[in-house]
């Protein structure tokens, strides 16, 4: 599909958690792929280093995708090629929240991948960087590291292999390698937690083989809340006045002002495996999925989770999508990537598509999840398109739908995210 463009102008967390302190050098390691030899990593590793940095203008937000064999960082605007950082096997890009940093899932743990992009404050106004970005030798060690969930001023790492959950202030990624403190599940599983503003964390309950629900505990590891309403208990999203949503196999879990809520599916099986959330907005895009034993099924609908009114409601887009279709926009609307090609724009409050933006060509889920397919990418007022067929990425602007770049990348891009700089 080929269409004229104009370049975009602008940069666009007993039974309780066993929690236990620890300092990174436990938890973090210098890696080197060649080499089972790990060295501790200290914060002053990879410090920054504004001598080696170029001072903007403007903060410069930059795009980080993963190809079969390496990491792309992209300019945010002009789409430019930055660096190409090679990495062997499958993998999977998490920002951390900084603006700057993002976790890439290695067999060791979460290694700290640098974007090269930052921005400082002095006194009234701030000071803005760009450098090479960098896969650095930070490797926070976990057994199949999972979810990496930023809520608040906290960043949290799950790993589902050992159940460790792993916790940072946001900031502190601006200082180096920042020590964790650390916590464990009961059983591990594949999971995810999240730290709440008053302290506490979120976490999910399950084994290996089960996952059953949720709690909440305080500092102390002593609980507040549990819930073991939610089978299948999968993802996380956050909503206005930090209402946190889980997904289930027939419908959704809140937490809010200290109790859980489940949130029944019209369906026996109504599936929300995949979320997005708006700090803006009391409402909770889903995917949802109804068929228990398809081993892939493509559902042409989409829930919407009222968490002031616990009312669910689903959206027809007329065509399927895949997990990584989901998206916000600034003022908390929905956007969804659907097989057709195009960006639905969703109104939470009446659960409808009010636009329809064709981006590119038809498209079909694969089989397999770790396989490339059209990925969905919101930060600030546009949208990034990705489309692996034709090792391309676009440029939308969600208020106009004006395909507003296009550019061809040297590789099929997978996963797809970004900072602000």
């Amino acid at each position: 599909m080929k269409r004229h463009h104009t370049m975009l102008g602008s940069a666009v967390v007993a039974s309780a958690l066993l929690l236990t302190g620890c300092q990174a050098g436990d938890d973090a390691t210098d890696y080197d792929a060649g080499s089972s030899d790990k060295k501790t990593a200290g914060a002053a590793d990879d410090k920054e280093d504004t001598g080696h940095a170029q001072e903007l203008a403007a903060a410069q937000p930059r795009l980080v995708t993963t190809y079969d064999g390496g990491i792309l960082t992209l300019d945010a605007t002009t789409l430019d090629v930055i660096d190409d950082t090679k990495l062997e096997g499958f993998n999977r890009l998490n920002p951390v929240g900084d603006g700057r940093h993002l976790m890439v899932s290695v067999a060791e743990g979460f290694r700290l991948f640098d974007a090269g992009v930052w921005t400082q404050p002095h006194g009234d106004h701030t000071h803005s960087y760009a450098a090479d970005p960098q896969l650095t030798d930070t490797v926070f060690n976990t057994e199949l590291p999972g979810h990496v969930v930023n809520h608040g001023e906290a960043t949290v790492l799950f790993g589902d292999g050992d159940g460790k959950i792993q916790t940072f202030d946001t900031e502190d990624f601006s200082d180096g390698a920042p020590k964790p403190q650390v916590a464990e599940v009961d059983e591990p599983h594949h999971g995810v937690a999240v730290k709440l503003a008053d302290g506490s964390m979120l976490h999910t309950v399950g084994t290996e083989d089960e996952r059953s629900g949720a709690k909440v505990v305080d500092s102390s590891g002593k609980e507040i809340a549990s819930s073991d309403e939610c089978p299948g208990v999968h993802g996380e999203a956050a909503a206005k006045d930090e209402v946190i949503a889980l997904g289930c196999e027939n419908g959704i879990l809140l937490y809010k002002e200290g109790k859980f809520e489940k949130i029944d599916a019209p369906d026996s099986f109504g599936r929300i495996g995949n979320q997005s959330g708006s700090d803006e907005s009391q409402y909770i895009l889903g995917d949802y999925k109804v068929d228990e034993d398809a081993e892939l099924e493509r559902p042409e609908r989409v829930s919407v989770t009222d968490t002031k009114t616990g009312k669910l409601s689903l959206v027809d887009l007329g065509a399927s999508y895949s997990f990584r279709s989901l998206g916000r926009g600034p003022e908390g609307e929905g956007v969804v990537l659907s097989t057709d090609g195009k960006l639905k724009i969703i109104d939470p409050a009446t659960a409808s598509v009010t636009e329809e933006y064709p981006v590119i060509d038809e498209w079909e889920e694969p089989v397999e999840w770790q396989k490339a397919r059209p990925t969905l990418f919101v930060q600030d007022e546009v949208a990034y398109v990705s489309d692996p067929a034709e090792k391309t990425i676009h440029i939308v602007d969600l208020e106009s739908g004006e395909v507003m770049a296009e550019k061809s990348l040297p590789h099929a891009p997978n996963e797809l995210t970004g900072v602000t700089g």
